[in-house]
């Protein structure tokens, strides 16, 4: 990976007309959203290396409690379309 950016929210807008961060996770009072993302070279190392890192028994909350439910993760891949 050439960066991985974990990021608290301090600045989330109310609902939108569909949808929020809020609502999206299903967030609770005592909680905050956390935004993540690891930034790769290109797409063909990034699937080589993700089945790797979900091997790594530190990424298994069986073995490694998680700070965050695990159920309410989002995640996906993106394609840039703006790096200025």
């Amino acid at each position: 990976a050439l960066r991985v950016m974990d990021c608290w929210a301090d600045d989330l807008p109310g609902a939108g007309r569909v949808n929020s961060y809020g609502h999206a996770v299903q967030l609770e009072e005592d909680e905050a959203v956390v935004f993540s993302w690891i930034e790769w070279p290109f797409k063909a190392m990034r699937d080589a290396a993700w089945p790797l890192i979900l091997r790594d028994p530190r990424m298994h909350p069986d073995h490694n409690s998680m700070p965050f439910d695990a159920k309410r993760m989002l995640r996906g891949g993106f394609q840039t379309i703006v790096n200025a």
